[in-house]
């Protein structure tokens, strides 16, 4: 079974806030809200894939050293399986905007579970909640 290698953060504002993204209709798991992020591409550290795609997706610009390792996912989905690093992170520029047709919600991490999240997003929510 092939690995994908996926990189995640938890966006966490002033009020101490998760900034959602929900997945838009076309792509696999539509609908469904998750934290930011996106694959690793090959060379790329999980930081730097985050870098990158924050500012595709979002239109903000972070760096390495306010991404604060959490904790991570591993779950094996029908063909193939994830592992997911989730960083946290409460220093960027600009205003989070959704350059890629996806729905954005900021979301007290109390409320993360009213939000229906891919298998491998669903473990992370207590660590998060408990650490916030």
């Amino acid at each position: 079974m092939k690995t994908l290698l996926v990189s995640a953060v938890a966006l966490i504002d002033v009020d101490g806030r998760v900034l959602l993204a929900q997945r838009p209709e076309g792509k696999s798991m539509a609908g469904l809200w998750e934290f930011p992020g996106g694959k690793i591409e090959t060379g790329e550290t999980p930081e730097a894939a985050l870098i990158r795609e924050l500012h595709e997706e979002l239109g903000i610009d972070t760096w390495a050293s306010c991404l604060a390792p959490l904790t991570f996912a591993s779950h094996s989905y029908d063909d193939f399986h994830l592992l997911m690093p989730l960083f946290a992170c409460r220093k960027w520029q600009g205003i989070p905007q959704s350059k890629e047709g996806q729905a954005l919600k900021w979301v007290r991490a109390a409320d993360l579970r009213n939000y229906p999240m891919p298998p491998a997003d669903i473990p992370l929510i207590p660590i998060l909640r408990d650490w916030l």
